[in-house]
């Protein structure tokens, strides 16, 4: 029996930041041979007129973009909302990966909080959110992996496992220090977690210690320094309203300033199997 090709859901709204959300997708689909999948969402009332104008308007762009790129792109129209109905289309697919533009937090965004992070924490699968034209270097170099006390923070691995085969990555463990010594055992714990995956899977990585501050400034400060292709976090476990109208500190991450893509990966129990880890493979 064939096994069912695995894809890279790319939501489309018909923007450019859409259009630099598909950039990306085919430079990962070249090195993964994952398909994509243009997703746009309609509302649940539109007319049967609309919603066959618009998905002749994607097909038209599905073709165009698939003889830019060299790439098969695939489409599909679904009736809904955006914040659930794209985790709900991936994880039905079992898509590997969601790659998705965002135009940043701006103006009453501040105040609802991103769309962006809205759909990521409903998705099985790890979403790339990206805010420009991915760079000429094909590979994804420098990826930073923040590391705290937190056990979400193993369930990253996976994602910077399949970055460094697949794009020769090297991954620079973020290391925030703390004078609070339960909090420094879980940190150092975790820490030794990941090296240890990926001294067995041959991932070169190195460890940065920053002092203790506003940590989500101090990942963005380091990633621009470095220039980094990549940052990669895990969202907060059960965010709640007041995440929206505060801010959670993945949404700074995310829309900050300098544009570099953040890699998203949410806590959940079935992604954080260790053994996945250990060969690190990816779309299996």
């Amino acid at each position: 029996m064939e096994e069912k090709k695995k894809i890279i859901v790319v939501p489309w709204d018909f923007t450019h930041v859409a259009e630099y959300a598909l950039a990306h997708a085919v430079k990962i689909s070249r090195m993964t041979a994952n398909d994509i999948c243009l997703l746009h969402i309609v509302d649940k009332g539109i007319k049967l007129s609309e919603e066959k104008s618009t998905r002749i308007r994607l097909q038209k762009i599905a073709r165009e973009n698939g003889e830019k790129y060299g790439v098969a792109i695939m489409l599909s129209v679904v009736r809904g909302s955006i914040f659930s109905s794209i985790s709900e289309f991936a994880n039905d697919k079992e898509a590997s990966l969601i790659v998705m533009g965002t135009h940043g937090i701006k103006g009453m965004q501040k105040l609802t909080g991103s769309w962006a992070l809205k759909v990521i924490i409903k998705s099985k699968a790890p979403c790339i959110i990206v805010q420009e034209q991915p760079t000429d270097r094909e590979q994804y170099n420098n990826i930073v992996f923040p590391i705290d006390f937190r056990a979400e923070n193993r369930e990253k691995i996976k994602m910077a496992i399949f970055m460094g085969k697949y794009f020769n990555s090297k991954i620079h463990l973020l290391v925030t220090e703390t004078t609070d010594s339960i909090l420094s055992k879980k940190t150092k714990a975790n820490l030794n977690y990941g090296i240890k995956y990926f001294i067995q899977n041959n991932i070169e990585h190195d460890v940065h210690l920053i002092p203790k501050g506003s940590s989500a400034q101090q990942i963005l400060d380091f990633a621009v320094n470095m220039e980094a292709d990549l940052i990669l976090i895990v969202t907060t476990k059960n965010i709640t309203f007041a995440d929206y109208v505060i801010g959670a500190s993945e949404q700074y991450i995310i829309a900050n300033s300098s544009k570099i893509p953040v890699c998203c990966i949410n806590p959940m129990t079935s992604f954080a199997s260790a053994g996945q880890f250990m060969g690190g493979g990816w779309g299996a």
